[in-house]
């Protein structure tokens, strides 16, 4: 592995760790305000509730519409979640402030668009080094707001930052098309112009690099932006909006109206059905995605969703076990388990089961440390919220409810805590096995044959990512083709790169984001004939 693969997982050392702390809480200039004790043997951590200096450059609590800060007529509040204390209050921008976000986005769009290609380039590569100059600030940002352990944010800003990187090269590669004609009087041109306004709609749980991933590719395609972040984590996108600023990007070509869960609807609805938007990618549940995407149809405008996931993650015999459980390690506890990648169906071949299951639970207690994000040994933070806990609660008490049995953990611990839990004798008809948890729960399910294990893994109305392991190449290419999933990891538990494209299939979304095909999602095609032209000779 890498370098830049190595820090955008968030390997960093703990001995770096603990000098980019020392160095994040001077910087930054956060200030200690309490110690409490976190429950239980497996969540031994100290827990601190850290406020944000106000004065901090990058710390933004107004709305972002054509290159100024923005009041609200009120704000609402943003937590920490590991504490549930207030660490800033935001601006709660209503449809007024969206509305005058996307007329001065649709202003800026008549000269942006006609931006050289190398000019745009330029600007984004510009403010990937000033992401980069900043990530200690921003890591915190994202550790506060969403509760993200610190080396995984950091892991996050590296991610976020490489698709600003590439995107920056892709913008100078918007290559058209000449098609040989049929006729000899004519020519066939092919012309890739940029949609418009494109309304961007993210998640809490990735909060700086799905605005990134998404915004990249539509500033290098030449359209201009308004981005709705959670109401969970607007800080994120408050301080892109300032990196954004210093980089130079015009005014009006990235734009920003942070809100409250009470007002989401009504902007929603703004940033969905105004004839002036072009194009809406959003990220989040299937459902909201629904009812977006019945928004849109009145104006038929374009849309990439990237939407729920149920990911399968499956054990064959002939696997390398160790290399198993290091996969499922990674890909189950990044981020507490609130991924929309994350594996959450695991189905285990019955001759590795009981070995797996050993291994898999001595790993969790070996490297699982529950705490405050913003403390260096953290690996596995609050989830966002009490609904979020109570949902995995729910899902395990149905589980033993049904015969399952207790291997690990099964606690709802102070606030939204829970604890890691891994569970044996899992049956498909169970709630962890229908539903997304999003949260630290490893439902383990014994299988005997191959298309056993397909047919479970693929009876879902969605499928966006799946990862297995085995070592029988034809078995690899079996099933690497058969899963009903638009990502597959083969001996593999953390995939996503900028490079390769990222969306699923069913009802997990539309289009693809990342790679060469993200910049399609914010282009049209043009045909241009060109006629009348006199034969050679």
């Amino acid at each position: 592995m890498s370098a830049s693969s190595r820090a955008a997982l968030g390997t960093t050392s703990s001995r770096s760790l603990t000098t980019m702390m020392m160095m994040v809480m001077k910087t930054t200039r956060f200030a200690r305000l309490l110690a409490a004790d976190v429950v239980g043997k497996n969540a031994a951590a100290s827990q601190r509730a850290i406020s944000l200096d106000a004065s901090s450059p990058l710390v933004r609590t107004r709305g972002y519409v054509h290159g100024r800060w923005v009041r609200a007529p009120q704000d609402f509040p943003v937590l920490d979640p590991a504490t549930g204390s207030e660490i800033a209050r935001v601006a709660d921008c209503g449809p007024d402030e969206a509305k005058r976000a996307v007329d001065a986005a649709h202003e800026a769009f008549r000269v942006w668009k006609d931006v050289t290609a190398k000019e745009r380039s330029v600007l984004l590569r510009k403010w990937a080094d000033l992401m980069t100059a900043h990530k200690d600030h921003l890591a915190a940002i994202v550790t506060f707001e969403s509760g993200k352990p610190m080396k995984e944010a950091l892991g996050e800003i590296a991610y976020s930052t490489s698709f600003l990187d590439w995107f920056s090269e892709e913008a100078r590669r918007v290559y058209g098309d000449v098609v040989p004609s049929p006729f000899k009087d004519r020519k066939i041109l092919l012309l890739k112009q940029p949609v418009g306004v494109a309304s961007i709609i993210t998640p809490w749980n990735f909060p700086s690099a799905m605005i990134t991933r998404k915004v990249g590719a539509a500033l290098a395609a030449g359209c201009t932006v308004v981005v709705k972040p959670a109401e969970d984590t607007p800080l994120s996108a408050l301080a892109l909006a300032e990196l954004s600023s210093q980089a130079g990007i015009p005014a009006g070509v990235f734009n920003v109206v942070p809100c409250s869960r009470e007002r989401t609807p009504a902007v929603g609805r703004v940033l969905c059905t105004d004839p002036l938007v072009a194009k809406i990618s959003f990220t989040g549940s299937t459902a909201t995605g629904k009812v977006l995407l019945k928004m849109a149809a009145d104006t038929v405008k374009r849309v990439s969703m990237e939407l729920g996931g149920h990911a399968p993650f499956i054990v064959f015999d002939s696997a390398d076990v160790d290399k198993a459980v290091q996969g499922a390690m990674a890909s189950k506890f990044r981020n507490s388990g609130q991924t929309c990648v994350c594996s959450n169906r695991f189905l285990v071949q019955s001759s590795i089961y009981d070995s797996f299951m050993a291994k898999l639970g001595a790993a969790m207690d070996r490297e699982l440390k529950m705490g405050h994000g913003s403390e260096p040994e953290t690996t596995c933070g609050p989830l966002i919220n009490d609904k979020a806990a109570e949902k995995v609660v729910h899902q395990m008490e149905d589980a033993v409810s049904r015969g399952a049995r207790l291997v690990r953990g099964g606690r709802r611990l102070q606030g939204s805590f829970v604890a890691p839990t891994l569970l044996a004798d899992v049956s498909a008809d169970m709630l962890c096995m229908q539903e997304e948890t999003f949260g630290p729960l490893v439902p383990v399910v014994r299988f005997d044959t191959e298309q056993e294990a397909l047919a479970i893994a693929n009876a879902s109305r969605v499928g966006l990512a799946g990862y297995f392991y085995s070592s029988d190449m034809s078995q690899i290419w079996r099933v690497a083709e058969a899963l009903e999933v638009g990502l597959v990891g083969v001996n593999e538990g953390v995939m996503s790169t900028a490079e390769a494209s990222f969306g699923g299939v069913k009802e997990s979304g539309l289009g693809r984001e990342g790679s060469k095909y993200g910049v399609d999602e914010y282009l049209d095609v043009k045909y241009v004939c060109l006629g009348g032209l006199s034969p050679s000779g």
